[in-house]
């Protein structure tokens, strides 16, 4: 779970897990809309892999990535469950800013 959250820490990671998120991409394709070198992008997806949350296939010198959603789903299962303390606390809130003061 650390390694989940720590490569989701950093914004061309979390940009690059969406852009896979519509299919398989190399990793030259991936670094595309960044200003950054291949070498760059390829040690983020190397943090990706590291994680569990991409799959690198290489044939020959075609690195081809794959998003494995499953990490995922295991960090939004341990979110979920302090889900109901923020709740909880918008819902207090809600209530206070609803409560009429003496002043009204």
């Amino acid at each position: 779970m650390d390694a989940v959250f720590h490569a989701l820490s950093h914004s061309a990671r979390r940009a690059m897990l969406r852009r896979l998120s519509a299919g398989e991409l190399t990793v030259g394709q991936l670094a595309e809309p960044f200003t950054m070198s291949f070498a760059a992008a390829s040690k983020h997806v190397k943090v990706l892999e590291n994680a569990g949350l991409v799959r690198r296939t290489v044939t020959g010198r075609r690195h081809v990535c794959r998003l494995e959603p499953g990490p995922l789903a295991d960090a939004t299962e341990w979110l979920r469950f302090y889900e109901r303390h923020w709740t909880e606390r918008i819902d207090a809130l809600h209530a206070m800013f609803a409560t009429p003061t003496k002043e009204q």
